[in-house]
């Protein structure tokens, strides 16, 4: 007899190398373009596989001022 989660569907399913691997790029390219299009290097994105640093930095995002949206000629 099997387990009750693994007969409803809640068991432990390996996803494999190649799972993965779409999973990390499903997720990290928006934020990749988030990054660089709120003017931060697109590599801060790589924050978001961090635990517990990932709510941080959306929190940080979220509400920073973007160096892309600031004007020309007004202090920082």
């Amino acid at each position: 007899m099997q387990e009750w989660w693994v007969t409803y569907g809640y068991g432990p399913r390996p996803i494999g190398p190649i799972g993965l691997l779409i999973i990390v790029v499903l997720v990290g390219l928006p934020f990749w373009k988030i990054c660089t299009k709120a003017g931060y290097p697109g590599i801060t994105s790589l924050l978001i596989y961090i635990p517990v640093l990932n709510v941080v930095f959306l929190y940080w995002l979220a509400f920073s001022e973007w160096p892309s949206l600031r004007k020309p000629g007004r202090p920082s």
